[in-house]
């Protein structure tokens, strides 16, 4: 990631790579008045760079927080279409597919 946000009243989930070439482009971000649903990361489920999978608790649930980003070569969403995952009580965030 470079040139992100960063803001005290923020949390930033993003992708952790030690390889340039596989460098999150992707983040969440998420109020800390909303800290108390516990977010987290989940690479364990999907290990993209395009893409961010993140938990949530609301009210004993189990809640998503998909953000996705499509480059020219449509990397994600070929991702996403060949990665048979189910995921329930899912939100997707979207921006910029180059679509």
């Amino acid at each position: 990631m470079i040139g992100v946000a960063n803001h005290p009243n923020w949390l930033m989930f993003t992708r952790t790579s030690v390889n340039k070439d596989e460098c999150s482009r992707v983040a969440v971000y998420v109020n800390i008045r909303m800290s108390s649903f516990h977010f987290s990361l989940h690479r364990d489920i999907i290990d993209h760079r395009n893409i961010l999978l993140v938990l949530f608790f609301n009210n004993n649930n189990i809640c998503w927080l998909m953000n996705v980003y499509s480059n020219s070569s449509y990397s994600a969403l070929k991702y996403l279409k060949d990665t048979e995952v189910n995921i329930q009580n899912l939100l997707i965030i979207t921006r910029d597919f180059n679509i």
